[in-house]
């Protein structure tokens, strides 16, 4: 179990995960935590990523990815999501192992499942079928770095656990329209069609595709939860249990930010799989269930957004 004491590594990319875990850590008196980008630890190059492990020494190492983005951004940069992600996973897991950590969480994503999985979606899923085409490369490292995490447990017996977070939002993450996840870039379109007095926001696809949301927050105290209390070989949903539409969230976010113009769905962009629901039966049954309600998640980052332009 993890103390005060214990030495920490975060793998991110700058990202809401990554920052709301070391907030978790630094304001809760641990002396010894690190990350990829507050410590440069450049995780693409295996000769630094080993001479950090050796001179940091950590114990536990909670491993996210170092590219990843909405529709559009693995529509744009395939062979980056694929080979950085690949590349760095590869990189951490292995000098985990090497320099004897304690314990690897990996977080892998609800896109490594197949596009027409039975809903909910239980963890046996995996590798059960085609994955969505738009998001394939990103979604193929995600399945990469889990028979990773399951391939050093079964040979070596290091204790490398996965868990699977539905979409994730929350002060921190992305609201560049241009790369962003459905929350952060729908966020960034009704804040910037209020400030500049948009008549219209357009969305891509028909609306009729449904997400589960999961507060960032949230999925961090499911990562101590699991980090704590779970051992187990195979992949955990870490999710709220329910979804919405897409057409449902921007009327959320319609009425959060005040915008009064109309809402145009862009049938021609790509919704990717239609629906995302996991099943989160074996992680609540274990004790862990989340606290923010997406109305309420919503607000808080449209907050943090409107304070973060203002300023």
């Amino acid at each position: 179990m993890m103390q005060r004491a214990s030495r920490i590594f975060i793998v991110g990319h700058n990202d809401s995960i990554e920052n709301s875990l070391w907030r978790h850590f630094t304001s809760g008196g641990f002396k010894h935590v690190f990350s990829n980008t507050k410590d440069r630890v450049d995780v693409l190059n295996q000769a630094k990523v080993h001479r950090f492990f050796k001179d940091a020494r950590p114990e536990y190492v909670f491993l996210g990815s170092i590219r990843s983005g909405g529709i559009a951004a693995n529509l744009k940069y395939p062979a980056e999501f694929i080979y950085e992600n690949c590349a760095a996973q590869n990189n951490v897991i292995h000098a985990a192992h090497a320099h004897k950590a304690k314990k690897l969480l990996y977080f892998s994503g609800s896109c490594a499942y197949p596009k027409d999985a039975r809903q909910p979606i239980v963890e046996g899923a995996l590798l059960t079928g085609p994955l969505e085409a738009t998001s394939a490369p990103y979604s193929i490292a995600k399945i990469a770095g889990t028979v990773l995490c399951r391939a050093y447990r079964a040979q070596y017996g290091f204790n490398a656990i996965v868990a699977v977070p539905a979409t994730l939002y929350g002060p921190g993450s992305d609201t560049d329209i241009a790369t962003a996840h459905v929350m952060g870039a729908l966020i960034g379109k009704f804040y910037r069609a209020v400030a500049d007095g948009d008549k219209e926001v357009v969305v891509w696809g028909t609306g009729k595709t449904r997400r589960e949301f999961l507060y960032v927050d949230d999925f961090v105290s499911a990562c101590l939860f699991l980090m704590d209390r779970y051992n187990g070989a195979e992949p955990i949903n870490a999710g709220c249990g329910h979804d919405v539409s897409i057409r449902e969230l921007a009327a959320l976010l319609k009425k959060i930010s005040g915008f009064k113009g109309k809402i145009v769905f862009d049938a021609s962009k790509p919704d990717g799989t239609m629906r995302k629901l996991m099943d989160n039966r074996r992680i609540t049954k274990l004790g862990w269930k989340p606290k923010v309600g997406l109305q309420e998640g919503i607000r808080k980052m449209y907050q943090w957004f409107n304070g973060k332009e203002t300023a």
